[in-house]
């Protein structure tokens, strides 16, 4: 199962950066607004941090039906930065990979920190669980996945084992501790 689990993430980011899946291989930046100034206080990152990066994110939230219920499985999604340009890849963990220096990080989600939006998945504060390499990643303390656009579950029942992908769009920041 996680093999097929790796075939599916792969497949879906291949897809994702051929143009597949309704998405383009690099999100515009004026695909997701930039409202961040408004984040909501449940959101927020704590003093001591500043934002490093920010970059867009276009792609598919995955859900697979178990016990007759849609539950979340697996992001997919590629991150551009501010002139559209596609540098790096989110996916289950979850965990963002940078395609210009190979550096990572993977988070989990604060408890608590969400902020409910209408129509989409929820606003989310994520503290790092790990990084790797020395590049745009390193150091990163939180992630913070903002004015989202669609990625909720479908609604009603479903067939055991069945998967679907809905289209998301969010604005991922990049916090690491204020020098």
């Amino acid at each position: 199962m996680k093999r097929a689990g790796l075939v599916l993430v792969s497949s879906t980011l291949l897809g994702i950066l051929a143009g597949g899946v309704g998405s383009t291989a690099a999100p515009t930046p004026a695909a997701v607004s930039e409202a961040a100034a408004r984040v909501a206080p449940a959101v927020q990152v704590p003093p001591g941090n500043k934002v490093v990066e920010k970059f867009y994110a276009k792609g598919v939230q995955t859900y697979t039906c178990t016990a007759g219920a849609w539950k979340g499985l697996e992001p997919a999604a590629t991150l551009a930065d501010r002139l559209g340009r596609a540098v790096g890849l989110h996916s289950r963990g979850p965990i963002w990979v940078s395609t210009v220096d190979g550096s990572a990080v993977e988070a989990a989600p604060v408890d608590g920190a969400r902020n409910e939006v209408a129509g989409a998945v929820p606003e989310l504060l994520l503290k790092t669980k790990s990084t790797r390499g020395s590049g745009v990643f390193a150091g990163v303390t939180y992630v913070q996945r903002l004015n989202t656009r669609g990625g909720l579950a479908p609604t009603g029942g479903c067939t055991e084992g069945a998967q679907t992908s809905v289209r998301y769009e969010a604005l991922y920041t990049f916090s690491a501790p204020a020098l």
